[in-house]
């Protein structure tokens, strides 16, 4: 099996900055896109960014320079850095890997649980 496991959330005020990590874990051989995805109420879920093995990235066009995602392969981790936080980007936050758990299978995407980010007025 594979885990992920998100850290980083909370309450921040307007403007200010957030981290978020996710560390994957488990039987892996290769992790292909790892990705964040947010889903306040009400709303469906939706794609934040997400980060190719080789480090192209994409952007929501609703956080483009003020987020920026990362990974560091050895350590199995995606990072996402939030800076001047806004109301609006109140959610929680998902991370996603497509990961294949052994050579020559395909792969599959993991999620993790989930954190909250609160971004207060």
């Amino acid at each position: 099996q594979v885990r992920l496991v998100e850290s980083g959330g909370g309450l921040v005020q307007a403007g200010g900055s957030l981290r978020l990590s996710c560390a994957a874990s488990g039987i892996i051989f290769r992790i292909n896109t790892m990705g964040w995805y947010r889903q306040a109420p009400g709303k469906q879920r939706e794609l934040v960014a997400d980060i190719t093995r080789g480090g192209n990235t994409n952007y929501a066009d609703s956080v483009k320079g003020r987020f920026t995602i990362s990974r560091d392969n050895a350590k199995r981790t995606v990072y996402l850095q939030m800076n001047s936080l806004k109301p609006e980007d109140t959610a929680i936050y998902y991370c996603s890997a497509a990961t294949q758990q052994y050579y020559g299978t395909s792969g599959e995407d993991y999620w993790g649980q989930g954190t909250q980010v609160t971004v207060s007025s």
